[in-house]
């Protein structure tokens, strides 16, 4: 296992080749303190026993997706737990050794990460080469995921990584904004329904800044065509404030029951192959999938 760390006078980010995982990202609180804010292992073989894909790129196909994927009039199994696909498979890319195919330490450091998916892995046709770019730019950490293919697939891509802006036991701290009007319905197995709900004055309603004490998510929210700023998050402990900026129409939010943290999956809507009026998530010969995602550190003043 291969680990590269990247820096520059705001962020330091620390990237295995197993599963493109981050592993560290570094940043100042408001008192100059550096922290650590997302929730990983000190020791990177620990990833390898790791059941909930953290900081790792999941892949091929990030969101749920009801019992099989429909392609061309074709229908191809994929691996299920109770009737739901989700992040890939039963080994995703998460669970995928990757290649370290370029890195730079100049002033706006980068790694570059490549994984080639073979033809029906996990049941999913074409040959798909995936990339994953992380780079520093000031105080912005820039995540870019790319994918050619040989044959006709669907390919959805994120990064998985659980954030904590500061070093308590809880996130009753942590203001949330999100800026979305709408989320989609969801079934009881979470995956959508096909319809658009808005969020106003129900429990998924962050579109002004409240706490995130007590609050459980695993909600995908769509993303407003206008929207640039799609949700802002900080600590009033640590005063570290994080936005995150997206090309992509979904995010799917989710803070885990088990340890104080929140994801923010930037991503095409879940069972989308199988929804028509969802957003294509088809790839096809000659094009490139592209999801550009930006997570901008600051401060609260």
């Amino acid at each position: 296992m291969n680990q590269i760390t990247i820096k520059n006078n705001f962020i330091s980010l620390t990237v295995l080749d197993y599963g493109a995982i981050v592993q560290r990202i570094l940043v100042k609180d408001k008192s100059g303190r550096i922290q650590n804010v997302v929730v990983g292992f000190d020791d990177p073989m620990a990833y390898l026993n790791d059941t909930v894909f953290l900081g790792a790129c999941v892949g091929r196909y990030a969101g749920r997706i009801k019992g099989r994927l429909l392609l061309d009039d074709r229908t191809y199994p994929l691996h299920t737990q109770n009737g739901v696909h989700l992040h890939g498979g039963q080994e995703g890319f998460g669970k995928k050794y990757w290649s370290i195919t370029a890195e730079n330490h100049g002033s706006e450091p980068f790694v570059k990460l490549s994984y080639l998916s073979p033809d029906m892995e996990e049941g999913y046709p074409g040959n798909l080469q995936a990339t994953a770019l992380y780079q520093l730019i000031g105080q912005e950490l820039h995540i870019t995921h790319e994918a050619v293919t040989d044959r006709t697939t669907v390919v959805n891509l994120t990064n998985h990584s659980y954030f904590q802006l500061d070093e308590t036991d809880s996130l009753k701290d942590h203001q949330l904004f999100v800026n979305c009007s709408e989320r989609l319905e969801t079934q009881d197995d979470l995956v959508p329904t096909g319809n658009r709900v808005p969020v106003q004055n129900s429990d998924y309603d962050f579109l002004s800044y409240k706490s995130l004490s007590g609050v459980r998510l695993d909600t995908p929210y769509v993303i407003d065509d206008h929207t640039k700023e799609v949700a802002t998050m900080y600590s009033l402990t640590s005063g570290i404030q994080m936005q995150v900026v997206t090309n992509q129409p979904a995010i799917v939010i989710y803070t885990p029951k088990e340890f104080p943290a929140i994801c923010f999956e930037t991503q095409n809507y879940p069972d989308a192959p199988n929804q028509p009026h969802f957003p294509s998530s088809r790839l096809q010969p000659g094009e490139t999938y592209h999801n550009h995602s930006v997570f901008k550190f600051g401060f609260v003043h």
